[in-house]
């Protein structure tokens, strides 16, 4: 039977099966960040989704901060990704792809050449990151950002969304959580700088309102959301600085001015209590994300608190998870090991529940 959660709903012009949202997360498949056929299998095998946001993707070449992640910004990478967003149509789901630019958090190694690691201020960031030639390495200094490097970033967003769109993806999503570039511009611990870029609340969320702006006159209001994690010490950010909470409000208020397709909230970082006040904020549809089940997720679309609730981790073991919700099947668990390595070991090979109950049968 549907219930609130498995039941159809709207996004802007877009009818999605149900309310359910497959997270974006970094796989770490795309070997010469170009997409290929086994990242194609893995999101059509999740098609039972509403909505498959995808994993993080670099718009330009200095966005590549990670190892093996994707790219949109050639032609090649493009139509690889025009592939992946016709198998997930023709399973049923609709298809963004998520826009991140890693900015101080990479390395060169990971870098093509000429790429350089860019960030608000020359403040690196405290660990260290994986580089396939080197293992584990520290994050090095960032060069900061100057006028040219703004605009060409904010450039690189919109023309990757305008290829995304040329080639059949529903939309895409600015990542501005979890510690890169977008967010990095929010936070006082990695955003020091002494211009219009920084110094105050308003002067350090222009970068992202002004690369907002620029992506919804390449594609459309109705074809961008927003990911904001805010209360989040991930990658090196300062948690709960003063003024943080009327910071996140005031950007949710911008944000909800634009009329962006979907405002998400990722891990689980926005105190319970806040909720309302960003219901009040935002006019348009809100995601949340961050340690949900179907029980929660349940009563939190009843509620009216969410209008998508986005899965991470349970659907990389789950590709049927939409199924398994709705018929209460168990969730299998993921092998950790196997998040970020390269093949179809702990990506592809996952059953479904049906699979795994006939592979027990005697």
């Amino acid at each position: 039977m549907a219930t609130p959660l498995t039941q159809s709903t709207r996004l802007g012009p877009l009818t999605l099966r149900n309310r359910i949202v497959m997270a974006p997360m970094t796989r770490s498949r795309a070997e010469g960040n170009l997409p290929n056929a086994l990242m194609r299998d893995y999101y059509a095998q999740r098609a039972g989704a509403g909505l498959i946001i995808s994993e993080g993707t670099a718009p330009t070449p200095d966005a590549l901060g990670y190892a093996r992640i994707p790219g949109l910004f050639t032609a090649a990478q493009a139509r690889a990704w025009g592939e992946i967003a016709d198998a997930v149509h023709a399973g049923g789901a609709k298809f963004f792809i998520q826009l991140m630019h890693t900015g101080r958090i990479g390395h060169p190694a990971n870098l093509p050449a000429g790429a350089q690691l860019l960030a608000p201020s020359a403040v690196a960031a405290a660990g260290q990151i994986w580089t396939d030639s080197a293992g584990m390495q520290d994050h090095p200094v960032p060069r900061a950002m100057d006028a040219a490097d703004l605009a060409s970033a904010r450039e690189g967003f919109a023309q990757a969304a305008k290829l995304a769109v040329a080639h059949g993806v529903d939309g895409v999503e600015l990542h501005a959580a979890n510690g890169y570039l977008l967010a990095q511009f929010l936070n006082p611990r990695s955003n020091q700088r002494t211009d219009a870029y920084g110094g105050n609340g308003e002067n350090r969320r222009r970068f992202l309102l002004e690369t907002v702006d620029a992506t919804i006159a390449a594609i459309g209001k109705d074809k961008v959301g927003v990911r904001l994690s805010p209360f989040n010490a991930f990658n090196d950010l300062e948690s709960g600085f003063a003024g943080e909470r009327e910071e996140f409000l005031a950007t949710v208020a911008e944000l909800s001015a634009r009329g962006i397709a979907y405002l998400h909230l990722g891990g689980g970082t926005v105190p319970a209590e806040l909720l309302p006040a960003v219901r009040a904020a935002f006019s348009g549809t809100l995601i949340l994300n961050g340690g949900y089940d179907g029980a929660r997720a349940q009563a939190d679309v009843t509620a009216g608190l969410a209008d998508l609730v986005a899965f991470g981790r349970p659907f990389v073991s789950n590709p049927d998870l939409p199924e398994r919700l709705r018929t209460g099947a168990p969730i299998a668990d993921l092998d950790a090991a196997t998040l970020y390595t390269p093949g179809a070991a702990g990506y592809t090979d996952y059953p479904r529940h049906q699979e795994a109950e006939a592979a027990l049968a005697p």
